[in-house]
C-alpha cells in the first residue's frame, strides 16, 4: 500500500488475499473471525480495518483473533493453536466462525478442513486466502464472497436487487450505496441484500431472493457467475461510473429486469444536464490530470467529464485531481467537480 494519505491517490485495496477477504468477512456483524498465522497478520489487517471504519465514521474494532503462531508451532505444525483457538472462540456463541489461513500455514501445510470439521456449536466456515501465495487482494474478496453465499438457501423471489462486493475500504462507499439505491428507485427497485456490508449471519438467507444482481465492478464476475448458477439471478457488472454512467445503468438495468425505464433515463439526462449548468464557471479553463489515473475506465470517465463541462486540456494548466477509484453516478461527479473547482481557483 502507498503511504500517501491523501484520499485522492490512496489505494486501500493493493494488499493479499487475506486482507481482501477481511474486507468482506468482518462486515458480518455476530461473526468472528480467526486468522490462522502469526499474530503480525493480524495487527497488519486489524489497524487497517479499525482505521477504515474510523474513517468512515463508524468506529468499530473488527472481530478478528490471531492463532498467533510461534516457531515452535511453525516447525512442528499449528493444527492445535487452530483448534484451541477455535474452542475458545466458539464460547463466546457467535452466529458463525470463519477461518481465514496466511502465507505459513499454507507453507507447513495444517490441515484446517479437519479442525474446522471437528468442532461443534456453530457454522465454521473456511475462506480460501494463504495470504500473499493465495494471489491478490480481489481473489481473496470473490473467495470471501462465494465462501459466504454458501451458507445461504433457494427462497422465495422478491423483486428487489442485490449489491454484490461493494468496496468496504473506499472512502465514499455509503454515500455510493445511496446513490445506486437512487437510481434504482427510479425504476420502482429497491436493494435487497448488500452482499457484503454491514449485516447478520441471518441475513444472508435472503441473498438467493433477488432478481437482479448488481456487481460493484467487473472484477466480481467470477462472483455473479457463481450466483448466477446457484440461485439463476442474472447479474450486471458494474456501479455507474463518471457522467453518463446513470444512463446507462438505468438501461442495463431496465432491459435485464424487463421494465420499461425510458421515462427514468430521460428524467436522469435532464439531471446530467442541470449538473454541467452548475459547473459552467469551468469552461474553458486549462487543466491536466494529476497524478493520471491509472484506471483505464477512471481515465475514460474523467476525459469525458472535463470535455463535457468545457475544461481544455494544457500541460500549462492547473493540476486538477482524480481519485484512484472512479466517481459513482452524479453524486460522486459531483464531489469530483468541486474538487476540480477547487484546485482550479483556489
Amino acid at each position: 500500500m502507498t503511504s500517501n494519505p491523501l484520499p485522492a491517490s490512496t489505494c486501500r485495496t493493493a494488499g493479499c488475499t487475506l486482507t481482501g477477504a477481511l474486507s468482506v468477512v468482518t462486515q458480518v456483524t455476530d461473526t468472528v473471525t480467526v486468522v490462522h498465522g502469526p499474530g503480525g497478520c493480524t495487527h497488519h489487517n486489524f489497524s487497517l480495518l479499525s482505521a477504515t471504519a474510523l474513517d468512515n465514521g463508524r468506529p468499530a474494532l473488527p472481530p478478528l483473533v490471531s492463532t498467533d503462531l510461534r516457531e515452535t508451532d511453525i516447525v512442528f505444525g499449528g493444527e492445535e493453536a487452530l483448534d484451541r483457538t477455535l474452542t475458545r472462540v466458539m464460547n463466546g456463541n457467535p452466529g458463525a466462525i470463519f477461518v481465514l489461513s496466511t502465507c505459513i500455514v499454507e507453507t507447513i501445510g495444517d490441515d484446517i478442513e479437519k479442525i474446522c470439521q471437528a468442532q461443534q456449536g456453530c457454522p465454521v466456515i473456511i475462506v480460501p486466502t494463504a495470504g500473499f501465495l493465495g494471489g491478490s487482494f480481489q481473489a481473496g474478496v470473490n473467495n470471501a464472497l462465494i465462501a459466504l453465499a454458501a451458507m445461504a438457501e433457494s427462497s422465495a423471489p422478491n423483486g428487489r436487487v442485490n449489491l454484490i462486493g461493494e468496496k468496504n475500504l473506499e472512502y465514499e462507499v455509503e454515500e455510493n450505496y445511496a446513490e445506486v439505491s437512487r437510481l434504482l428507485s427510479l425504476l420502482g427497485l429497491s436493494v435487497n441484500l448488500r452482499f457484503v456490508r454491514n449485516i447478520t449471519t441471518d441475513e444472508i438467507a435472503r441473498l438467493g431472493a433477488a432478481r437482479l444482481n448488481v456487481l460493484r465492478d467487473p472484477a466480481l464476475i467470477p462472483v455473479g457467475e457463481y450466483l448466477n448458477s446457484r440461485f439463476g439471478t442474472p447479474y450486471i457488472t458494474g456501479f455507474p461510473i463518471g457522467l453518463s454512467g446513470n444512463s446507462s445503468f438505468l438501461a442495463e438495468v431496465a432491459k435485464t429486469c424487463g421494465i420499461n425505464g425510458t421515462d427514468a433515463v430521460t428524467r436522469e439526462r435532464a439531471r446530467e444536464g442541470e449538473l454541467l449548468e452548475k459547473f459552467h464557471d469551468l469552461a474553458g479553463e486549462g487543466v491536466f490530470f494529476s497524478p493520471l489515473p491509472p484506471d483505464p475506465e477512471g481515465r475514460i470517465a474523467a476525459r469525458d467529464l472535463a470535455r463535457n463541462v468545457g475544461l481544455r486540456f494544457s500541460d500549462q494548466g492547473n493540476p486538477v485531481p482524480v481519485p484512484v477509484i472512479p466517481p459513482v453516478g452524479l453524486a460522486g461527479t459531483e464531489r469530483l467537480l468541486h474538487r476540480w473547482r477547487r484546485a482550479i481557483f483556489a
